[in-house]
Protein backbone atom coordinates (compact mmCIF):
# COMPACT_ATOMS: atom_id res chain seq x y z
CA UNK A 1 0.00 0.00 0.00
CA UNK A 2 2.29 2.36 0.75
CA UNK A 3 4.43 1.80 -2.65
CA UNK A 4 0.76 2.24 -4.48
CA UNK A 5 0.65 5.83 -2.56
CA UNK A 6 4.50 7.07 -4.03
CA UNK A 7 2.92 5.83 -7.40
CA UNK A 8 0.21 8.24 -7.24
CA UNK A 9 2.42 11.69 -6.04
CA UNK A 10 2.72 12.33 -9.71
CA UNK A 11 -0.89 12.70 -9.62
CA UNK A 12 -1.52 15.24 -6.59
CA UNK A 13 -3.11 18.27 -7.45
CA UNK A 14 -0.27 20.58 -7.57
CA UNK A 15 3.73 19.73 -8.22
CA UNK A 16 6.17 20.99 -6.36
CA UNK A 17 7.36 24.63 -7.77
CA UNK A 18 10.76 25.73 -5.61
CA UNK A 19 13.37 23.84 -3.56
CA UNK A 20 11.42 24.19 -0.13
CA UNK A 21 8.33 22.24 -2.00
CA UNK A 22 9.93 19.39 -2.84
CA UNK A 23 12.19 18.93 0.21
CA UNK A 24 9.01 19.64 1.97
CA UNK A 25 7.04 17.17 -1.02
CA UNK A 26 9.84 14.45 0.10
CA UNK A 27 8.97 14.42 3.89
CA UNK A 28 5.44 14.31 3.02
CA UNK A 29 6.02 11.38 0.59
CA UNK A 30 7.47 9.92 3.87
CA UNK A 31 5.13 10.46 6.31
CA UNK A 32 2.42 8.76 3.98
CA UNK A 33 4.61 6.06 3.45
CA UNK A 34 4.08 5.91 7.48
CA UNK A 35 0.57 6.35 7.49
CA UNK A 36 -0.37 3.69 5.42
CA UNK A 37 1.19 1.26 6.91
CA UNK A 38 0.26 2.02 10.44
CA UNK A 39 -3.53 2.94 9.26
CA UNK A 40 -5.64 1.87 12.12
CA UNK A 41 -8.48 1.11 9.80
CA UNK A 42 -6.76 -0.16 6.72
CA UNK A 43 -6.09 0.94 3.28
CA UNK A 44 -8.98 0.46 1.00
CA UNK A 45 -10.31 3.37 -1.67
CA UNK A 46 -13.91 3.50 0.14
CA UNK A 47 -14.45 2.34 3.44
CA UNK A 48 -16.97 0.41 5.66
CA UNK A 49 -19.13 2.71 7.57
CA UNK A 50 -19.81 0.78 10.54
CA UNK A 51 -15.55 1.43 11.17
CA UNK A 52 -16.82 5.18 12.16
CA UNK A 53 -20.11 4.48 14.21
CA UNK A 54 -20.17 8.82 14.17
CA UNK A 55 -20.98 8.66 10.51
CA UNK A 56 -24.16 6.35 11.11
CA UNK A 57 -25.17 8.80 13.73
CA UNK A 58 -24.63 11.93 11.63
CA UNK A 59 -26.66 10.61 8.77
CA UNK A 60 -30.07 10.38 10.86
CA UNK A 61 -29.63 14.56 11.05
CA UNK A 62 -28.95 14.67 7.46
CA UNK A 63 -32.87 16.19 6.78
CA UNK A 64 -31.55 19.46 9.68
CA UNK A 65 -28.62 19.96 7.40
CA UNK A 66 -30.61 19.42 4.49
CA UNK A 67 -32.78 22.58 6.00
CA UNK A 68 -29.58 24.97 6.31
CA UNK A 69 -28.48 23.92 2.82
CA UNK A 70 -31.69 24.79 0.93
CA UNK A 71 -31.53 28.34 2.45
CA UNK A 72 -27.76 28.54 1.20
CA UNK A 73 -29.17 27.27 -2.32
CA UNK A 74 -31.09 30.12 -2.70
CA UNK A 75 -28.01 32.28 -3.28
CA UNK A 76 -25.91 29.72 -4.94
CA UNK A 77 -24.69 31.95 -7.99
CA UNK A 78 -23.06 34.30 -5.11
CA UNK A 79 -21.38 31.06 -3.90
CA UNK A 80 -17.68 30.92 -4.88
CA UNK A 81 -16.37 28.49 -7.06
CA UNK A 82 -13.45 25.81 -5.14
CA UNK A 83 -10.54 27.04 -7.90
CA UNK A 84 -11.48 31.00 -6.47
CA UNK A 85 -11.05 29.87 -3.16
CA UNK A 86 -8.32 27.23 -3.35
CA UNK A 87 -5.84 27.82 -6.39
CA UNK A 88 -4.15 24.62 -6.22
CA UNK A 89 -6.99 23.29 -7.48
CA UNK A 90 -7.11 24.85 -10.56
CA UNK A 91 -5.30 22.16 -12.04
CA UNK A 92 -8.62 19.88 -12.20
CA UNK A 93 -11.20 22.72 -12.79
CA UNK A 94 -11.35 26.53 -14.02
CA UNK A 95 -15.01 27.32 -13.90
CA UNK A 96 -17.71 28.42 -12.44
CA UNK A 97 -19.59 24.79 -12.05
CA UNK A 98 -18.43 23.52 -8.43
CA UNK A 99 -18.83 25.91 -6.03
CA UNK A 100 -18.64 25.91 -2.39
CA UNK A 101 -19.67 26.78 1.12
CA UNK A 102 -16.99 26.26 3.35
CA UNK A 103 -17.68 26.20 7.25
CA UNK A 104 -13.77 25.31 8.01
CA UNK A 105 -10.99 24.47 6.43
CA UNK A 106 -8.14 22.20 7.79
CA UNK A 107 -9.28 23.71 11.41
CA UNK A 108 -9.87 27.53 10.40
CA UNK A 109 -13.60 28.49 10.69
CA UNK A 110 -15.47 30.14 8.38
CA UNK A 111 -17.11 32.33 11.29
CA UNK A 112 -20.09 34.00 9.29
CA UNK A 113 -20.88 30.59 7.77
CA UNK A 114 -20.81 28.87 10.69
CA UNK A 115 -23.36 31.14 12.02
CA UNK A 116 -25.41 30.72 9.09
CA UNK A 117 -25.60 27.22 9.72
CA UNK A 118 -25.66 26.62 13.56
CA UNK A 119 -27.02 23.35 13.33
CA UNK A 120 -24.99 21.40 10.76
CA UNK A 121 -21.49 23.06 12.48
CA UNK A 122 -23.28 21.54 15.76
CA UNK A 123 -23.25 18.11 13.87
CA UNK A 124 -20.27 18.00 12.30
CA UNK A 125 -17.95 19.00 15.29
CA UNK A 126 -19.01 16.12 16.71
CA UNK A 127 -16.66 14.13 14.27
CA UNK A 128 -13.60 12.97 15.73
CA UNK A 129 -10.59 14.89 14.31
CA UNK A 130 -12.26 16.85 12.20
CA UNK A 131 -10.42 19.52 9.61
CA UNK A 132 -12.52 20.49 6.95
CA UNK A 133 -16.15 21.19 6.13
CA UNK A 134 -18.17 22.75 3.93
CA UNK A 135 -20.83 21.95 0.70
CA UNK A 136 -19.69 21.10 -2.38
CA UNK A 137 -22.20 21.88 -5.38
CA UNK A 138 -21.87 20.42 -8.94
CA UNK A 139 -23.80 22.07 -11.74
CA UNK A 140 -25.30 19.87 -14.04
CA UNK A 141 -22.54 18.28 -16.38
CA UNK A 142 -20.04 18.80 -14.32
CA UNK A 143 -16.94 16.53 -14.77
CA UNK A 144 -13.99 16.79 -12.45
CA UNK A 145 -11.12 14.92 -14.22
CA UNK A 146 -8.81 12.18 -12.77
CA UNK A 147 -6.96 13.73 -9.63
CA UNK A 148 -5.61 12.70 -6.41
CA UNK A 149 -5.58 14.65 -3.05
CA UNK A 150 -2.16 15.95 -1.63
CA UNK A 151 -2.23 14.19 1.51
CA UNK A 152 -3.22 10.79 3.19
CA UNK A 153 -3.41 12.47 6.74
CA UNK A 154 -7.08 12.57 6.21
CA UNK A 155 -9.70 10.07 4.95
CA UNK A 156 -12.83 12.27 3.45
CA UNK A 157 -16.71 11.63 4.09
CA UNK A 158 -19.48 12.90 1.33
CA UNK A 159 -23.11 13.12 2.42
CA UNK A 160 -25.09 13.01 -0.03
CA UNK A 161 -27.78 16.64 0.62
CA UNK A 162 -29.48 16.76 -2.84
CA UNK A 163 -28.61 14.27 -5.73
CA UNK A 164 -30.52 14.56 -8.61
CA UNK A 165 -32.40 11.63 -10.79
CA UNK A 166 -30.91 9.89 -12.72
CA UNK A 167 -28.63 8.95 -9.44
CA UNK A 168 -26.95 6.49 -11.50
CA UNK A 169 -25.30 9.39 -13.32
CA UNK A 170 -24.10 11.23 -10.38
CA UNK A 171 -21.55 8.88 -8.96
CA UNK A 172 -17.60 9.12 -8.05
CA UNK A 173 -15.14 6.57 -8.78
CA UNK A 174 -12.00 5.96 -6.56
CA UNK A 175 -9.80 3.81 -7.63
CA UNK A 176 -11.86 0.58 -9.54
CA UNK A 177 -14.99 1.15 -7.17
CA UNK A 178 -17.84 3.32 -8.09
CA UNK A 179 -20.22 4.71 -5.38
CA UNK A 180 -23.52 6.60 -6.57
CA UNK A 181 -24.81 9.02 -4.39
CA UNK A 182 -27.91 8.58 -2.32
CA UNK A 183 -29.94 11.55 -0.61
CA UNK A 184 -29.52 10.70 3.93
CA UNK A 185 -26.56 8.44 3.23
CA UNK A 186 -23.29 8.61 3.29
CA UNK A 187 -19.40 7.24 1.91
CA UNK A 188 -15.96 7.56 3.11
CA UNK A 189 -13.06 7.04 0.80
CA UNK A 190 -9.51 7.74 0.77
CA UNK A 191 -8.98 10.60 -1.71
CA UNK A 192 -5.20 9.82 -1.96
CA UNK A 193 -6.36 7.19 -4.47
CA UNK A 194 -7.30 8.43 -7.91
CA UNK A 195 -10.38 9.36 -7.78
CA UNK A 196 -13.26 11.37 -10.40
CA UNK A 197 -16.58 12.36 -10.21
CA UNK A 198 -19.59 12.79 -12.32
CA UNK A 199 -22.56 15.14 -12.67
CA UNK A 200 -24.59 13.74 -15.74
CA UNK A 201 -27.89 15.21 -14.83
CA UNK A 202 -29.84 18.26 -15.36
CA UNK A 203 -29.82 19.13 -11.49
CA UNK A 204 -27.31 20.50 -8.80
CA UNK A 205 -25.36 18.00 -7.08
CA UNK A 206 -24.97 18.81 -3.77
CA UNK A 207 -22.66 16.84 -0.69
CA UNK A 208 -21.43 17.67 2.59
CA UNK A 209 -17.19 17.26 2.09
CA UNK A 210 -15.82 16.85 5.06
CA UNK A 211 -12.37 15.81 5.39
CA UNK A 212 -11.44 13.96 9.44
CA UNK A 213 -7.98 12.75 10.75
CA UNK A 214 -7.01 9.38 9.68
CA UNK A 215 -6.69 7.40 12.84
CA UNK A 216 -3.50 6.00 13.19
CA UNK A 217 -1.28 3.61 15.40
CA UNK A 218 0.77 5.15 18.25
CA UNK A 219 3.43 6.45 17.92
CA UNK A 220 3.21 7.07 13.89
CA UNK A 221 0.13 9.51 14.63
CA UNK A 222 2.31 11.66 16.50
CA UNK A 223 3.94 12.64 12.73
CA UNK A 224 0.65 12.81 11.39
CA UNK A 225 -0.97 15.40 13.77
CA UNK A 226 2.58 17.67 13.61
CA UNK A 227 2.11 17.98 9.92
CA UNK A 228 -2.07 18.51 9.78
CA UNK A 229 -0.91 20.94 12.67
CA UNK A 230 1.74 22.20 10.53
CA UNK A 231 -0.47 22.94 7.04
CA UNK A 232 -2.37 25.47 8.69
CA UNK A 233 0.55 27.67 8.30
CA UNK A 234 1.58 26.56 4.15
CA UNK A 235 0.80 28.94 1.87
CA UNK A 236 -2.23 27.15 0.01
CA UNK A 237 -4.16 27.16 3.68
CA UNK A 238 -3.65 30.58 4.30
CA UNK A 239 -4.26 31.96 0.81
CA UNK A 240 -7.68 29.54 1.20
CA UNK A 241 -8.69 31.61 4.66
CA UNK A 242 -7.79 34.94 3.11
CA UNK A 243 -9.36 33.85 0.01
CA UNK A 244 -12.98 32.79 1.94
CA UNK A 245 -12.73 36.22 4.64
CA UNK A 246 -13.00 38.47 1.55
CA UNK A 247 -15.67 36.67 -0.23
CA UNK A 248 -17.68 36.63 3.41
CA UNK A 249 -17.18 40.29 3.26
CA UNK A 250 -18.92 40.91 0.52
CA UNK A 251 -21.38 38.12 0.49
CA UNK A 252 -23.09 39.16 4.33
CA UNK A 253 -21.50 42.70 4.07
CA UNK A 254 -19.24 45.02 5.55
CA UNK A 255 -21.15 44.83 9.08
CA UNK A 256 -21.17 40.83 8.95
CA UNK A 257 -24.80 40.92 8.13
CA UNK A 258 -27.23 39.18 4.97
CA UNK A 259 -27.50 40.84 2.33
Amino acid sequence: MAADYQKLNENQLKAPETRFDKVFTRVISWVEEKNARHSRVGNPPIYDKSLFPWALELEKEWKTIRAELDVIMQRRDELPSFHEVSSEVATITQDDNWKTFFLMGYGIKVEQNCAQCPETTRIVEKIPGLKTAMFSILAPGKHIPAHRGPYNGVLRYHLGLIVPEPAENCKIRVDDQYHVWREGEGVIFDDCFNHEVWNNTDGQRVVLFVDFERPIKYPAAILNKAVLKASVFTPYIREADDNNKKWAEKFYGKNGSKN
